[in-house]
Parts: structure tokens; sequence; C-alpha cells
């Protein structure tokens, strides 16, 4: 997953740029190592291509070398899934990404794995920044230097919802594995 990382990071500089609240779109194709014992894409390689889609936007919307300088990072908060169509070897298609709202505290994005026009995966996510120097990136921080207001644009409303409900302790507090 790295070469391929590395080979759409070279890529995604020269694509035209967009804005951040744009739908970034990859053209890629199912690989053999993207394949599991069934012979159709392992559901974990859809989150990590996903991480490409987001790449992709914050790159081409100018955002990427920004975050490098200020040494902030993302990091994937929740992700959930719904898979409707299998993916197999050798299978174009396209990855869509659009952020569709904020919170107090994170930014949520929409992906979609589609195939000539159909959707056969979408996931919404929940990602909050990180300081490589210890903490975590406020959104007034983020939206001074992205230029984003986080208040103009707020999550679905079924978003809101189901952040509240995976949502595990904060990493200072407990959080034992007991099983009811």
């Amino acid at each position: 997953m790295i070469v391929r990382t590395l080979i759409h990071m070279f890529r995604s500089r020269r694509k035209p740029t967009l804005g951040i609240h744009d739908v970034g779109r990859m053209n890629l194709r199912v690989v053999a190592t993207d394949l599991d014992v069934l012979g159709h894409m392992n559901n974990g390689v859809y989150f990590s291509l996903m991480d490409l889609g987001r790449m992709d936007l914050m790159i081409r919307a100018g955002l990427w070398k920004q975050f490098i300088e200020k040494g902030y990072y993302p990091v994937m908060a929740n992700e959930t899934a719904t898979f409707r169509k299998s993916l197999t070897h050798g299978t174009r298609f396209v990855l869509e990404t659009r952020i569709v709202g904020y919170d107090d505290r994170a930014v949520y994005a929409e992906q979609r794995f589609v195939v000539e026009g159909e959707i056969y995966m979408s996931a919404m996510t929940r990602a909050r920044f990180l300081k490589k120097t210890g903490g975590t990136v406020s959104l007034a921080e983020l939206a001074e230097l992205t230029g984003v207001d986080p208040s103009s644009l707020r999550p679905p409303a079924w978003v809101d919802e189901w952040a509240v409900n995976v949502q595990l302790p904060a990493t200072r507090d407990a959080a034992p594995s007991e099983w009811s």
C-alpha cells in the first residue's frame, strides 16, 4: 500500500485543483493484492483506498502542504461502510470523496466506490486532526488554516446520531472490554 500511496501522491499533484468541498474523483483498478480468498476486494482494502481519496482531495485543494508545514495530520475517529456489490480483479472504478460537514471536533467525509456510474460501496468517515507536537487541532485552528467556516456545513442528521452512538470513551478514560 505504501507504494500505491506514493504513486497517487505524485499523481494528485498533477491533477486539476479542487475546492475543499468539491467531489474528488480517483480512477482506480482492483489489483491482485486487493483480493481476499473469495476473489473479491477485501473489506479492509476499501478503507485503505479511502485514505488515498481523502489525501487526494487535500492535495488537490492545496491543503496537504499546509498541514505538513503546521505539523497537523488526520486520523480516523469513526468509519462505517455499506457494501452493495463486489469489486473483482481488474474492475475499474472511481473513488469519490466529498466533505459533507463539520461538528465541534471533527470533519466528516462521504466516500463512494463507483463502477460505470453505479455505487458499489458507500462509507461515512469522521476524522480529527492531531498535532505532531501533541494535542488536537481545534476546528478554530483548522478554519484559520483552511479559510473554511465549519459552522457553514453540518453533516446530515443521521451522521450526528451515528457519531454519538459509536463513540468510545476518551483515551484517558477507562475502557474495559467486558461482554454482557
